[in-house]
């Protein structure tokens, strides 16, 4: 599809698949990287044909190093049920290093496979700054073990990120994105009512959102109304000292 610069976004059947496109820059999460992932998420979400997402990322390198702080991004936008939702299944497919930022995201989908050199680490407490989106670690894996991750910032290899529940499978390097979008087609012919509902409820009701998640989602709704017809109307009818004409997009 075109209209990306930083996301390669294509579909393989009924499976959208969002590839984080920058290798040259171990697909760092730029701003234009964080809104595209939003963009495409959001249009995903929109077509009726489209059953399940991937998101990925291009080459075996890394998934992601994270923000990029040359270019901070908004990441919140990117982030799933946050920055964009949706009653559809997401499942991540990891290869090589995933770092910080790229961590939230991965974490944040139903399902994730990852490469037998996945790495996941988060190196924030020796950084000196966080987003504080990954307190929702501990609310998807064994509370100890998340703790080890976040405070000593530990790496994570790919078979451990299996036994602690981090990730469902482990695959052969390079054949990450295979296996989700073959999981993607399974689930494609499941009830989506059904899934959805499970998906919601899990989401709304079961796991705990944290802080920095629940200020995100104010974020995001915030973000909405200043980016809305409506604001530019009220500024433009203000100006022209008018009444407003809002439409409610």
């Amino acid at each position: 599809m075109s209209g990306y610069e930083h996301t390669k976004v294509w579909t393989d059947g009924p499976v959208t698949i969002v590839s984080l496109n920058r290798p040259d820059k171990g697909n760092a999460i730029s701003k234009r990287m964080a809104e595209e992932v939003q963009r495409a998420m959001l249009a995903f979400d929109a077509d009726p044909t489209q059953r399940v997402a991937v998101l990925t990322a291009e080459g075996t390198k890394a998934f992601s190093f994270g923000a990029d702080v040359g270019e901070p991004p908004e990441l919140w936008r990117a982030v799933p049920n946050v920055g964009w939702q949706t009653d559809k299944p997401l499942i991540a497919a990891v290869e090589g290093w995933c770092i910080g930022g790229a961590m939230v995201l991965a974490m944040m989908a139903e399902l994730c496979v990852c490469g037998s050199k996945a790495r996941f680490y988060y190196p924030e407490a020796k950084l000196g700054l966080t987003g504080g989106m990954i307190a929702g670690l501990p609310a998807r894996i064994p509370h100890k073990i998340a703790m080890e991750i976040m405070l000593l910032c530990r790496e994570v290899k790919a078979d451990r990120a299996a036994q602690v529940g981090l990730v469902n499978e482990v695959v052969p390097e390079g054949e990450a994105l295979a296996k989700a979008i073959e999981w993607g087609k399974e689930m494609a012919g499941f009830a989506p009512l059904v899934m959805g509902a499970i998906k919601r409820m899990v989401v709304d009701d079961i796991i705990p959102r944290g802080p920095s998640e629940r200020w995100a989602l104010q974020g995001a709704r915030l973000a909405n109304i200043r980016e809305s017809d409506d604001f530019k109307e009220g500024v433009a009818a203000f100006r022209a000292k008018r009444p407003p004409n809002f439409t409610g997009r």
